[in-house]
């Protein structure tokens, strides 16, 4: 529509230089052009709208008013066990993948599901939902859920050697687990683009699972055994799900 949109003005703006004697004919052009645009951007705007309040109506029908004792208890407040860290993707819902009900899980999502080092200035916005849902939900799992065909993941790796950028924020954000690359070109050398980025989308979990011990109260529920951590990788064109632990072993302080 853009395009077509910027043909047409480049059309009036033609024949006006030519024939200003069509001043009017123009003016009549643009005002019929406006009024298409502007009933496209209508229709777009409604049909966006009604898929949302269809969605709505769907959930509302089929578990809203069928679990009321569920939703009771919601109204009331959460206690999820889970917090999950996935990806943007629009393929991997964790509620539809892990089929979590609501209540279930605590969730954050981003681009490539990674978990940044504590950072108070930097990161305060994943450090806050960490926070609150450790010290404040009580949380049992930490789950950091990869993914195949990772959009995220591919931008990773396909950063250059000397860290040029060209995007605002995309490169810098997925260079949190940059260190998962290094590893991943050292031990897959000889490897093509498509395996590196598939060992890759399992090991920026593991830094991120790493980077989890970088907050003190992650670190503290690991050692009193009230929070445990998870990574995990759905691979949505085999239909698979890999799960997996890893031992940090953390011990406590033992002051002298």
């Amino acid at each position: 529509m853009s395009d077509g949109c910027d043909e047409a003005i480049s059309g009036l703006k033609k024949l006006l230089s030519q024939k200003k004697e069509l001043a009017a004919e123009a003016a009549e052009k643009v005002r019929k052009l406006t009024k298409e645009l502007s009933a496209a951007a209508d229709k777009k705007s409604s049909d966006a709208a009604a898929r949302i309040h269809s969605g709505f109506l769907h959930f509302k029908k089929e578990h809203y008013e069928k679990y009321p004792d569920l939703h009771g208890e919601l109204a009331k407040g959460q206690s999820p066990k889970f917090m999950v860290f996935a990806c943007s993707d629009s393929r991997v819902c964790p509620s539809h993948v892990l089929n979590l009900q609501p209540g279930e899980a605590f969730m954050v999502r981003n681009i490539a599901n990674m978990v940044p080092p504590y950072d108070k200035n930097k990161y305060s916005g994943a450090g806050a939902a960490i926070e609150y849902a450790v010290l404040h939900l009580k949380v049992e799992n930490i789950l950091v859920l990869g993914h195949s065909a990772c959009g995220g993941i591919k931008g990773l790796m396909s950063i250059p050697d000397d860290g040029a950028t060209h995007s605002d924020f995309i490169e810098d954000w997925v260079s949190i687990c940059k260190a998962a690359k290094a590893k991943v070109q050292v031990e897959c050398h000889s490897g093509d683009f498509a395996e590196k980025c598939s060992l890759l989308e399992k090991e920026s979990v593991n830094v991120s699972l790493g980077n989890l011990l970088t907050y003190p109260f992650v670190r503290e529920g690991l050692l009193k055994k009230t929070l445990s951590l998870k990574g995990g990788h759905y691979d949505f064109i085999k239909g698979s799900l890999e799960l997996w632990n890893l031992d940090f072993s953390l011990y406590p302080v033992v002051s002298a």
